[in-house]
């Protein structure tokens, strides 16, 4: 049987991680600028369900990127505060992955919403 309050609890510290996410991290705070940014020009170039799909897809897997490279680095702090040099490439890998989505979600925007701006501008 699922236990309906415990579910509700899980619920209520995702929430909170996320909250602390875009409070508290600088680049998510960037990333959050970058996303309200493309979902009006999506609105504005009247995205396709397919195009908005694949947008939200892309936002949301940079944040989920972002929520785990800052778990990764809080964890490292704590269990290594002073500087260790495996712990420092672990964070570094971590942030490399961010950069890796984050570049490849660029690249994705700029061909769905490039389009879309040829099109209105008839180019």
């Amino acid at each position: 049987m699922i236990d309906i309050q415990k579910v509700l609890r899980s619920f209520r510290f995702a929430g909170q991680g996320i909250l602390d996410l875009f409070r508290y991290e600088n680049n998510a705070k960037v990333h959050l600028l970058v996303a309200i940014a493309v979902i009006a020009l999506g609105f504005w170039l009247q995205f396709t369900l397919t195009e908005w799909a694949i947008v939200l897809t892309q936002i949301g897997l940079v944040w989920a990127a972002e929520a785990v490279n800052t778990a990764i680095e809080r964890l490292c702090d704590v269990v290594s505060p002073g500087h260790h040099p495996t712990i420092g490439k672990v964070k570094d890998m971590a942030a490399g992955a961010v950069l890796i989505l984050a570049t490849m979600a660029v690249v994705v925007g700029l061909l769905i919403i490039g389009n879309k701006l040829l099109i209105r501008f008839d180019v």
